[in-house]
């Protein structure tokens, strides 16, 4: 379905579950940040062209490290899944992440394949703050990212 107004970047869900964890919340997520990919290029020249320049082929290509980032609730769920992956580092999964319009329909999905957490960064605590939110990140590495219908 076409519109004429961009979709909001804050009405999404993640499951990064990937069919292994239970499908109930997960803690509500502020931010996602890094999704994409890129296709590095080779540079060639066959010794018979005529002008003297390169071609650019598509080589390998890989997903960007994507961070997410909740408030902390009590939910252990990012600390449990960097444990089982440092004490599996074969251990992978899909992470989905669904982009919704207002009426909290799908838009658009993204699927990391094959990812794992690199990195979890806690709070930062201060007395000072008062009002601030405890914040807690993941950020996953990916072996690749497709749109899924």
């Amino acid at each position: 379905m076409s519109r004429d107004t961009p979709y909001g970047a804050y009405n999404f869900i993640v499951d990064f579950g990937g069919g292994e964890a239970p499908t109930s919340a997960q803690g509500g997520f502020s931010d996602v940040s890094g999704l994409g990919t890129e296709i590095t290029l080779m540079e060639y020249r066959q010794g018979n062209d005529v002008e003297n320049r390169v071609r650019k082929i598509p080589a390998l290509h890989k997903a960007g490290d994507v961070t997410l980032k909740r408030g902390m609730m009590g939910l252990t769920s990012f600390w449990d899944w960097v444990n089982v992956t440092r004490k599996d580092p074969d251990h992978k999964r899909s992470v989905m992440i669904t982009l919704q319009d207002e009426q909290r329909n799908p838009v658009q999905s993204w699927k990391l394949v094959n990812a794992r957490p690199m990195k979890w960064t806690g709070p930062t605590l201060a007395a000072k703050g008062g009002s601030d939110v405890a914040m807690e990140e993941v950020t996953i590495a990916a072996e690749g990212v497709e749109i899924v219908d």
